[in-house]
């Protein structure tokens, strides 16, 4: 990902590890043992970078975008456990915007994501498109892990931790 933003300066990758690396503790987000926010900022700052998000321009081109990926979503942010019933798959442009779809099996949804990779960060943060809660973030190099954990933040100030796990492409065998 240090290559793939023109500009951005990263010589290496932050990693996000939501629980490990970064973790809440007493009200306040940890980023390894020094604080970084208060729980509410943290989310607010999520919601902002998600709200960055541009247009796509309609002249945009398949080549612009990077496929992040297909990620099944764990309920409880364990791999074991009942079978995924939502799935997200992300893209990312050379400007920082992400988009993709959000499936729920369940209610049989499938809905468009947007948002964006904060450069400086490095945090990328999405929602369902048209709306500002709930708001789903991720180390944008964590996005390239075939594991990687997530924050969901609700409006109500609620966060609960998912774990994304890469669904491999069932062609890639084939190739």
């Amino acid at each position: 990902m240090t290559g793939w933003f023109p500009g951005a300066g990263w010589s290496d990758a932050t990693d996000y590890s939501y629980g490990e690396s970064t973790y809440y503790q007493d009200g306040s987000v940890y980023y390894g043992d020094q604080a970084v926010a208060t729980d509410t900022e943290y989310a607010q700052q999520a919601q902002t970078i998600a709200d960055s998000a541009p247009e796509v321009p309609a002249d945009t081109k398949e080549a612009d975008w990077l496929p992040l990926g297909v990620f099944a979503l764990t309920q409880d942010g364990e791999p074991s456990g009942p079978p995924p019933t939502m799935y997200l798959q992300l893209q990312v442009n050379k400007e920082g915007l992400i988009t993709g779809t959000f499936q729920n099996l369940s209610t049989k949804e499938v809905q468009q994501v947007e948002g964006a990779v904060d450069k400086k960060s490095q945090r990328s943060a999405w929602t369902i498109k048209g709306k500002s809660w709930p708001v789903m973030e991720a180390g944008i190099s964590n996005l390239t892990q075939d594991q990687a954990t997530a924050l969901v933040h609700f409006e109500d100030g609620q966060t609960q931790q998912r774990l994304l796990i890469r669904v491999e492409d069932p062609n890639a065998a084939s190739k």
